[in-house]
C-alpha cells in the first residue's frame, strides 16, 4: 500500500514539475499563430518521423536481444519488442521506471531472471551515452559558429560570471573542471576502500564496475558487429527523425543535417529531466534553441517541439498499450494453462 502511494506521489511531483516547465516554455508564444501553424503543418513528414522511429525502435530490439544471448537466453523477437515498448509506454507515467518495467515483463514471458535483464540495459544505456557523446563532440567541431555561440552564450559565460573569470579566458573554466575532475579522482583512488562503505557509494561503485564490465563483454559477443550496426542505426534513424520534421514548417524547411544533429543533441538533454518523457523541458530547450540558431520565430520553434514531441509519445502510447496488452495478456493465458494441466494431473 505504501508503494502504491509513494509511486502516486511521484507521478503527481514529475506531472506538476512538466506542467510547470510546459507553462515556461508556452507562456511567452502567440496561442493563435501556433494555432494556424498545425493547420497548415504538413503532416506527411509528422508521419516520415514517427515512422522512421518505429524502425529505430525495432533495431533497439534486435539490439538487445543480441546483449541477452550471451546470458543463454534467446528469447523471441516479439517478446523483446513488446517488453521494450512496454517500458517506453510506463516512461510516461514516471521518469526511467520503463528500464525495469520491461525487463520484468520479458523476464516473466520468457523466464529470464529480471536482475541479469537489468544488467544488460545497463550496458545498452552505457553504449547509448557514448554514442550521444561522440555525437555531441562531433557537433561542437563541426557545425556552424552560431551552434558554438549558442553553448558558449548559454553555458560558459553564464559560469564564467558566477566564478569571476574575464571575458576571453574560457580556458580557464577547462583547466578548473580537469582539476576538480583529477582530484575527484584521486580521492577516489586514495580512499576507495573507506569510500565502499558508504551504501550510495557503494551503489555507485558497482553500476560502474557493471558498465565497464558490460562494455567490455561486447569485445566478446559473437555478433558484436551486428550490435555495432543496429546502434549507428538507431542514431541515424534518431537523426533523420528529428531532420524530416522541419519540413511539415515553411519557416523551418531550411533547416539543414547538422542542424538536425544539434536539435537531436538538446532534445537528448532535455529527456533526461525528471517529467514523464520529457515534457516541457524538451519543448522549452528545443523552441529557444532553433529561436537563438536559425532565428526561427518562438511560436514556429514551439510548433517543430510539439510536432515532434507529441507525435512520438502517440505512436508509444498506441504501440505501448497493444504490446503491453500481448505481453502480459498471454503470459496470463499461460499461466491458466498450466494450472489447468495441473489440476488434471
Amino acid at each position: 500500500m505504501k508503494k502504491k502511494i509513494k509511486q502516486v506521489l511521484q507521478f503527481i511531483v514529475f506531472l506538476a514539475i512538466g506542467i510547470f516547465l510546459l507553462w515556461i516554455a508556452f507562456r511567452n508564444v502567440r496561442f493563435r499563430e501556433l494555432a494556424d501553424g498545425l493547420k497548415t503543418a504538413n503532416y506527411f513528414f509528422v508521419v516520415l518521423s514517427v515512422t522512421i522511429n518505429l524502425f529505430a525502435f525495432l533495431s533497439r530490439a534486435r539490439r538487445w536481444n543480441l546483449l541477452i544471448y550471451p546470458l543463454g537466453h534467446r528469447p523471441a523477437f516479439l517478446n523483446t519488442f513488446n517488453a521494450l515498448m512496454t517500458g517506453y509506454l510506463a516512461n510516461l507515467a514516471l521518469p526511467r521506471i520503463g528500464e525495469i518495467t520491461r525487463c520484468v515483463a520479458l523476464g516473466k514471458k520468457e523466464d529470464i531472471p529480471a536482475d541479469k535483464l537489468i544488467g544488460t540495459v545497463v550496458v545498452e544505456r552505457a553504449v547509448d551515452f557514448v554514442a550521444l557523446m561522440i555525437i555531441m563532440a562531433t557537433m561542437v567541431f563541426t557545425s556552424g559558429e552560431r551552434i558554438r555561440q549558442f553553448l558558449n552564450e548559454s553555458i560558459f559565460i553564464p559560469v564564467k560570471e558566477q566564478i569571476l573569470i574575464p571575458a576571453g579566458q574560457t580556458w580557464l573554466i577547462w583547466s578548473l573542471v580537469l582539476l576538480i575532475l583529477a582530484f575527484l579522482l584521486w580521492l577516489i583512488i586514495r580512499y576507495r576502500r573507506k569510500l565502499g562503505k558508504i551504501p550510495l557509494v557503494s551503489q555507485i561503485f558497482k553500476l560502474s564496475k557493471g558498465i565497464i564490465t558490460g562494455l567490455k563483454s561486447i569485445t566478446r559477443m559473437e555478433r558484436k558487429w551486428e550490435f555495432l550496426f543496429h546502434t549507428v542505426f538507431m542514431w541515424v534513424c534518431y537523426i533523420f527523425m528529428t531532420w524530416v520534421v522541419v519540413f511539415a514548417i515553411d519557416n523551418t524547411s531550411h533547416l539543414g543535417f547538422r542542424d538536425a544533429i544539434f536539435l537531436l543533441v538538446l532534445g537528448g538533454f532535455a529527456m533526461v529531466a525528471p517529467v514523464p518523457s520529457g515534457m516541457g523541458a524538451f519543448h522549452y530547450i528545443i523552441s529557444r534553441g532553433l529561436a537563438f540558431v536559425q532565428e526561427v520565430n518562438l511560436e514556429d520553434g514551439a510548433l517543430y517541439a510539439i510536432l515532434t514531441h507529441e507525435s512520438q509519445v502517440i505512436m508509444v502510447l498506441i504501440i505501448g498499450m497493444v504490446s503491453s496488452y500481448m505481453i502480459f495478456r498471454k503470459g496470463k493465458e499461460k499461466e491458466k494453462k498450466s494450472s489447468g494441466e495441473g489440476l488434471e494431473e
